[in-house]
């Protein structure tokens, strides 16, 4: 069993390594297209949400002291600033809410500032002044003038040896945005939908050339006529396949590994203002892994019913749509799903995964159960493809 299984291997392997076309479209192809696509949307993205040099800020505030004026004049933030009175902060968190470019951030301070924090002592155990600072973290411009002015205040803060304390109420919503950011949103739920997209194109690439493109050549039955037993060609071809399929993905997330800090490290967007570590990577890497599996055996096995490649392309078809609808539901769901249920769903599984790990919401348990029924339907697929190897009906069918 074990030497069958080997040579079917090498011939497989031999065979596609020997076409330098094949391997360098399968291989290497995805992983510079999806680098190349993934730069160029970091580029995009980041023109889309950098605030320009020029733009002057829209700041209210109330109560705010002369000393941190001249902070905010420091820092060329005054322009457009405006003092008002405690009676327009609902009209001024309106503005902010409707993100209608009319005000980018409203600030309250305590009437009596300078001499609160003069008079706290840290060590008393009291509650310390408190700054409030409202924004929109779906406005560019709001979301950057906020992280300026916390900046600011953090070092003023540490300056004053931790005297005030800013947004500190948990009862308040400081973030006045009522939807998620785009820009943050298109980048979580479009990344699955390209990796899907890619690792599809390389399975469909080596599945029905191994299957029914030797059944086309009529090497197929020179090979099943042979005391080799059926089920050691096919899981034969089926792991060589998977070997060649798994190179592909590995292409595919190395690309996507290597352009993740262009993505992710946005800092004017604030859609990367974490930065992907190496959990994110290894469960990417594994997800991506086990999508391949599923997903070239899915391949295999219909190719295995077509009497030729170009039949098995036609076949293939529908899965491939069925394939990019799913990826595509990741963009009209908001965020990654909670119930474990849908990680046990074919191909949507992967999809929730890596839009988990985009956006920073993994599910461990949903992940988990996203690979383990990826490798449980590729074994139920590979079972399913030996059968068909022993099928006189469906091996001769020329």
């Amino acid at each position: 069993m074990k030497n069958t299984i080997i040579t079917i291997l090498k011939k497989e392997l031999k065979r596609f390594f020997g076409d330098k076309r094949m391997a360098f479209t399968t291989i290497l192809m995805p992983g510079i297209m999806i680098f190349v696509m993934y730069t160029f949307m970091g580029d995009a993205i980041s023109g889309m949400v950098t605030v320009d040099d020029d733009y002057v800020y829209k700041i209210e505030s109330t109560n705010m002291p002369d000393s941190i004026k001249s902070l905010m004049d420091g820092m060329k933030l005054s322009d457009g600033m405006k003092d008002i009175d405690t009676n327009g902060g609902g009209a001024a968190k309106e503005k902010i809410r409707n993100n209608e470019d009319e005000l980018d951030l409203y600030i309250v301070f305590p009437e009596n500032f300078e001499s609160d924090i003069a008079a706290y002592n840290s060590t008393s155990g009291g509650k310390a002044p408190d700054v409030q600072v409202y924004y929109n973290s779906a406005s560019t411009e709001s979301q950057a003038v906020y992280k300026m002015f916390i900046e600011m205040m953090d070092s003023y803060e540490a300056a004053m040896a931790n005297k005030f304390d800013i947004n500190n109420d948990k009862n308040i919503k400081y973030d006045l945005a009522e939807e998620k950011d785009a820009a943050a949103s298109i980048f979580s739920s479009m990344l699955p939908m390209l990796l899907l997209m890619f690792i599809f194109s390389a399975c469909m690439a080596v599945g029905p050339e191994s299957i029914s493109g030797e059944k086309e050549r009529g090497t197929i039955a020179t090979l099943l006529v042979t005391p080799a037993k059926r089920s050691h060609i096919a899981l034969g071809k089926i792991i060589a396949l998977s070997i060649i399929a798994l190179l592909s993905g590995a292409s595919s997330t190395l690309g996507t590994l290597l352009s993740l800090p262009k993505l992710a490290n946005l800092e004017e967007s604030g859609i990367g203002s974490n930065v992907y570590g190496i959990t994110e990577y290894i469960a990417l890497a594994v997800v991506i892994m086990s999508t391949v599996l599923l997903i070239v055996t899915m391949v295999s096995i219909i190719s295995a019913f077509a009497k030729s490649t170009k039949e098995a392309g036609t076949y293939v078809t529908p899965l491939m749509i069925i394939v990019m609808l799913v990826g595509l539901s990741g963009m009209f769901s908001d965020g990654a799903q909670k119930e474990l249920f849908y990680y046990i769903i074919p191909v949507y599984n992967s999809v929730q995964s890596m839009t988990g790990i985009f956006s920073f919401d993994i599910m461990p348990s949903g992940m988990a159960a996203s690979v383990i029924s990826n490798l449980v339907y590729t074994g139920i697929g590979v079972f399913i493809l030996t059968r068909m190897f022993n099928s006189e009906k469906i091996m001769f069918n020329k």
